[in-house]
């Protein structure tokens, strides 16, 4: 069977528009009220906030190509971009790297695509590299570029890519069609079309070594930015790592052929769930906000660590709620000051007590 670039037709990728528009209306009434919810943040808290949306984007875009990254590592590095306050930790190349690409991304929505756009990308993300041939550049290698899973004598190829020698023609061809599908050039498409369509056609063309995923979803955001007239802040990464099986899957199907509208609503649904889970985020944000000012001043030391713990592990806190165990593991305390430190914040009003015994379980206690 033929990958999707050995038709004759490529790229002229076909679908459904009609069957589109009410995702394409869903997608600018969340895009509204994404919007809408964070003009409501005074400077520093939309800064923090900012910080905390691209910082779990970086996390779980690396996340999805198995590279797992430190969280306070790559928010210190972020905010050092955005000139923020910042700690003096050590930084690993890689999440310097992710982070440099998150704020370039951020910050030049607004710009037309090139070449060198995308080699500046490469270059942040390959920083520290010692693997692969060519850092900054297209891919350079005889070989065939495939995608591949199973045993090493015997590989099952999800997806083979044009060759090297193609890749500069390719993406002379992508670049122009995705600068002219902008809102204000010469043949604009929908929001959710012109990012799963460049989507899949950049993934297709897997014009680098490695970070072809990383820097295709880069591409879905300044695309989606360019759409709306300011960046997203979706947790696109976030929602494709959940359901990754089914991402790759999906994937693979439409390399095949060019009739894609059923790829066109499967990824367009994927943004829009990723609207929803921007929004449950900012409203937790919000939360977590008002739980500091409900109260400041009255946490000691220790109460404080956990707090602050049980808020990294985001909306859905600790899996089956804190227990008198974490919180000895986190503050390294007695079991007798665990106890007073929990029973105290229960009687503020700061946790919730649920279950007896070995059974008890805490969780924070927040405002709507």
């Amino acid at each position: 069977m033929k990958w999707n670039w050995q038709n004759a037709d490529w790229p002229n990728f076909r679908y459904d528009g009609a069957s589109l528009v009410p995702l394409e209306q869903k997608f600018l009434q969340s895009a509204g009220e994404v919007i809408g919810a964070v003009r409501h943040f005074n400077e520093d808290d939309s800064s923090q906030l900012r910080i905390e949306l691209l910082s779990d984007e970086a996390i779980k875009t690396s996340e999805i190509e198995g590279e797992f990254l430190d969280r306070a590592s790559v928010q210190s590095s972020l905010r050092r971009q955005f000139g923020l306050n910042s700690d003096d930790r050590q930084i690993r190349p890689q999440e310097r790297g992710i982070a440099e690409m998150m704020a370039d991304v951020y910050r030049t929505w607004q710009g037309p695509l090139h070449h060198e756009k995308l080699f500046h990308w490469h270059s942040m993300l390959m920083a520290g590299n010692r693997y692969i041939e060519t850092v900054g550049a297209y891919r350079k290698h005889e070989d065939a570029m495939q995608i591949v899973s199973g045993r090493f004598d015997k590989p099952t190829i999800h997806f083979e890519a044009p060759r090297s020698r193609q890749v500069t023609a390719e993406m002379e061809t992508f670049i122009a069609w995705f600068n002219r599908s902008g809102p204000t050039d010469q043949t604009p498409l929908q929001p959710l079309t012109r990012a799963a369509v460049g989507h899949l056609y950049f993934e297709s063309i897997h014009p680098f070594e490695d970070g072809n995923g990383r820097i295709g979803r880069a591409l879905a955001e300044k695309s989606l930015a360019q759409n709306i007239g300011q960046p997203s802040l979706i947790s696109l990464a976030f929602t494709i790592e959940k359901n990754r099986k089914a991402y790759y899957s999906e994937l693979e199907r439409h390399q095949r052929t060019l009739d894609i509208t059923d790829w066109i609503i499967f990824f367009s649904e994927t943004i829009l769930q990723a609207q929803r889970a921007t929004l449950e985020r900012i409203d937790f944000f919000i939360q977590k906000a008002k739980f500091y000012d409900r109260f400041r001043g009255q946490l000691n030391e220790r109460q404080e660590k956990v707090v602050a713990r049980i808020f990294r592990e985001g909306a859905a806190g600790f899996k089956g709620g804190l227990s008198a165990e974490n919180y000895i593991a986190i503050t390294d305390t007695s079991r007798a000051t665990a106890t007073r430190d929990l029973q105290q914040l229960v009687e503020i009003g700061a946790l919730t007590r649920t279950g007896e015994r070995r059974h008890t379980r805490y969780s924070l206690s927040l405002q709507k």
